[in-house]
């Protein structure tokens, strides 16, 4: 059992990229980051004891926060855009 299977993935990337291929722009790699640790706090959840899913979700959080970081440098609407849409902040 997948939770991120092929499909989620183009939805996300036709969500938030440029178009369902686009993999690389930050705003897609953003979304997909989104989704995976929403999956990760789910799964903790249930699993208090899990550190090697903690670990991993620690990992992302921080993989995300660089890109969120380089998106605010280079190109603040696009980061405002993204925050908005994932509802980021509180």
């Amino acid at each position: 059992m997948n939770y991120l299977t092929a499909e989620k993935k183009a939805e996300l990337f036709a969500n938030y990229g440029k178009s369902n291929t686009d993999t690389g722009s930050p705003e897609s790699q953003v979304a997909l980051f989104s989704y995976r640790i929403s999956h990760l706090t789910e799964h903790l959840k249930s699993h208090k004891k899990d550190f090697g899913t903690q670990r991993a979700l620690l990992k992302l959080v921080g993989k995300r926060r660089k890109m969120l970081d380089y998106l605010k440098e280079n190109d603040i609407e696009r980061y405002r855009a993204i925050v908005k849409a994932l509802n980021l902040r509180k």
